[in-house]
């Protein structure tokens, strides 16, 4: 568990500060897969971390909101975006999502493993995700079914939620979206020592229809 005395953009940023580089700098598979096939407009990335989901956007001829608590995080994608040529389709935003949220409506908004050891409001921060959709446009939402295989020190009062309670908790209306997908899925991912192990993660992307 983390110490309390730590706030969020505290706790993460000691997280980045720890290496040169965090994330493996590609971007998230399931993200890829299924913004493929979109028209490319303006997207919002909550949870950018150090910026690949946000450059890989940008691009695919994005126009990209990415939103991060750290700080560090958000300077090296800056860096990052720039050595690609993508740093003008990306606003770095830092937000703390408890407290704070990007303003306009967006075709697609991505929330790729919106997880925190520190307290995080995940379920309403998802809602507000839901609100900045424009109509037609897309929510997708990428997280963890649970624990990796090699993590023993399970916190009781984290709960990973199933892809039918992210959805329920979203409170969608009836009439004004189209759930896409809605699944449970396989996927490796090493241990720290390198070893191939199977984790479940889970999908849910949903569509605002047309007004």
């Amino acid at each position: 568990m983390t110490d309390d005395s730590f706030s969020a953009e505290e706790y993460w940023d000691g997280r980045y500060a720890e290496s040169d580089r965090m994330w493996s700098g590609k971007p998230n598979p399931v993200l890829v897969r299924e913004a493929a096939g979109l028209q490319p407009g303006r997207a919002l990335d909550l949870g950018c971390g150090e910026g690949a989901d946000a450059i890989w956007l940008a691009g695919q001829g994005w126009q990209v909101t990415a939103v991060d608590i750290s700080r560090l995080a958000l300077d090296r994608a800056a860096a990052h975006a720039a050595a690609e040529g993508v740093a003008d389709r990306i606003d770095w935003q830092q937000h703390d999502l408890a407290a704070s949220f990007p303003d306009g409506a967006f075709d697609l908004v991505s929330a790729q493993f919106l997880h925190s050891p520190v307290e995080m409001p995940r379920e309403k921060i998802l809602r507000n995700a839901a609100t900045a959709v424009a109509p037609g446009g897309v929510l997708l939402i990428e997280g963890h079914g649970g624990f990796p295989a090699w993590e023993h020190n399970h916190h009781p009062d984290l709960h990973f939620p199933t892809p039918d309670e992210v959805i329920d908790d979203l409170g969608l209306r009836d009439g004004q979206w189209e759930v896409l997908l809605s699944e449970e899925h396989e996927r490796i991912q090493n241990d720290p020592d390198g070893r191939p192990t199977t984790r479940i993660d889970n999908t849910v992307k949903a569509r605002r229809l047309p007004a």
